[in-house]
């Protein structure tokens, strides 16, 4: 069974009352709600930049790769299937490819299944 997570706290489907879908991404309501404090608030928290990993302990770091490795692969997965389902209504390599931004043979590498 498919369980899908935050793209941005990470937590499961599971322990959170609603998620919003975009284009291979998701957020919970809860992370909806942080950000509408934030925006709300007129600009970021103290103590978040851009880079906010800077100021995580070499702990903390650690203990976000595995988080951001599975919101990749959750991103990677909802590729792989917008790529079928373009293929399954016949849209040729070429367009797949230009709409990625690489060459037909890339894509068809990518996404084929095919060796």
């Amino acid at each position: 069974m498919e369980t899908t997570q935050c793209s941005f706290c990470g937590k499961d489907e599971s322990q959170i009352d609603k998620m919003v879908a975009g284009p291979g991404v998701y957020i919970c309501n809860e992370c909806v709600q942080l950000a509408g404090r934030i925006i709300e608030g007129g600009g970021k928290p103290k103590g978040i930049s851009r880079r906010f990993w800077e100021s995580m302990t070499d702990d903390e770091l650690l203990a976000s790769l595995p988080k951001v490795a599975s919101v990749a692969a959750q991103v990677e997965d909802g590729v792989q299937k917008r790529v079928a389902e373009a293929r399954s209504r016949g849209i040729s390599w070429a367009r797949i490819g230009q709409a990625l931004g690489m060459a037909r043979q890339s894509a068809w590498e990518r996404f084929s299944g095919e060796e």
